[in-house]
């Protein structure tokens, strides 16, 4: 097989590719019950499809869930795959939902080589995993980290986009020289502690706070899955993506062009975003802005039910033509 050649690998393959068995092989592949992962694998009509492929000269992760318009969902840096469970449940009874980890997260391959990462190398992931899967054009929805790279997907690549969801996104933006040095400490903290030493950090922020007040059990699952993160594909993704990403005010020409219909939310509890989320409001022409009230960064998992029906009042509105 060719080096770059799109390639599927069966579950049994892909989990003794990734050393895993047992329970570690049904978390791995985000099955819940480890009797099934060392089962065969049944193939039930517009069911979960779990797959790994080659792309842009990495491997990645994904999963397909349901039938119908392609909906993608990109995660946060904070998140993965798992991150989207509410979305998945909700919206695959109407939409194939696609959800996938990104480079430097397990199951997906963590490329050693700094320069393996970057803003403009995820947006590239993405455009290829949607090409290997022939998806020629789709909802886009991604949540911080994520939300940068459905931003920038739709300015790079527009006659994919059906439309853009841009969360939670723009740290970074404001405040840039505080930003990047807390984003330093972050890195080194994970260099030298790994993912252990940045948990509370990571979900004591007054931006992630509010969660574990309205759902600690939802947090704690948050927190766990952190924790199951690769150390060494969190500090390179930090250190090359997040310090390095331009602001979301630089984009501000290209915005003004942006033609395709927008839904931008954001937590008036996250600081860091809201001017970012009111600055494309106003530069994008087609696009709307929802404030989630006493909400934190997490906005899809902390207020999952009026994510959803936000985020399926707004695909409904562009789907009938009446969104603009």
């Amino acid at each position: 097989m060719k080096k770059n050649q799109s390639q599927e690998i069966d579950r049994r393959t892909f989990l003794k590719m990734s050393g895993a068995t047992g329970l570690g092989a049904a978390v791995a592949m985000g099955v819940p019950d480890a009797t099934l992962a060392q089962s065969e694998a049944k193939t039930v009509k517009g069911g979960p499809s779990m797959s790994i492929a080659a792309i842009n000269g990495t491997r990645l992760y994904y999963v397909v869930t349901g039938e119908g318009f392609p909906l993608v969902f990109s995660h946060e840096f904070a998140g993965d795959y798992r991150s989207w469970e509410p979305q998945v449940r909700f919206f695959s009874r109407r939409y194939k939902v696609i959800t996938y980890n990104n480079r430097g997260y397990p199951p997906s391959e963590v490329p050693t080589d700094p320069a393996g990462y970057s803003e403009a190398i995820l947006v590239e992931d993405l455009l290829q995993l949607l090409a290997h899967l022939k998806v020629s054009k789709a909802h886009i929805v991604g949540l911080s980290m994520g939300g940068g790279v459905t931003l920038n997907f739709g300015l790079r690549h527009p006659e994919k986009c059906a439309s853009l969801v841009i969360a939670s996104a723009g740290s970074g933006s404001t405040n840039r020289e505080q930003f990047l040095k807390d984003g330093r400490v972050i890195v080194e903290t994970i260099e030298k502690g790994g993912m252990e030493a940045i948990l509370d950090f990571m979900t004591l922020s007054p931006n992630r706070i509010t969660f574990k007040q309205k759902d600690p059990r939802g947090w704690e699952e948050f927190r766990r899955q952190l924790a199951e993160h690769s150390a060494r594909g969190s500090a390179l993704t930090f250190s090359k993506v997040q310090l390095e990403r331009p602001s979301i005010f630089d984009h501000e020409a290209r915005l003004k062009q942006l033609q395709v219909p927008t839904l931008i939310l954001v937590g008036d509890e996250d600081k860091a975003c809201i001017e970012p989320a009111l600055f494309m409001k106003r530069c994008i022409p087609h696009a709307g802005l929802m404030i989630f009230p006493r909400s934190g960064h997490a906005i899809n998992l902390e207020e999952a039910d009026l994510f959803n029906r936000a985020v399926l009042d707004f695909l409904t509105a562009v789907e009938a033509g009446k969104w603009v």
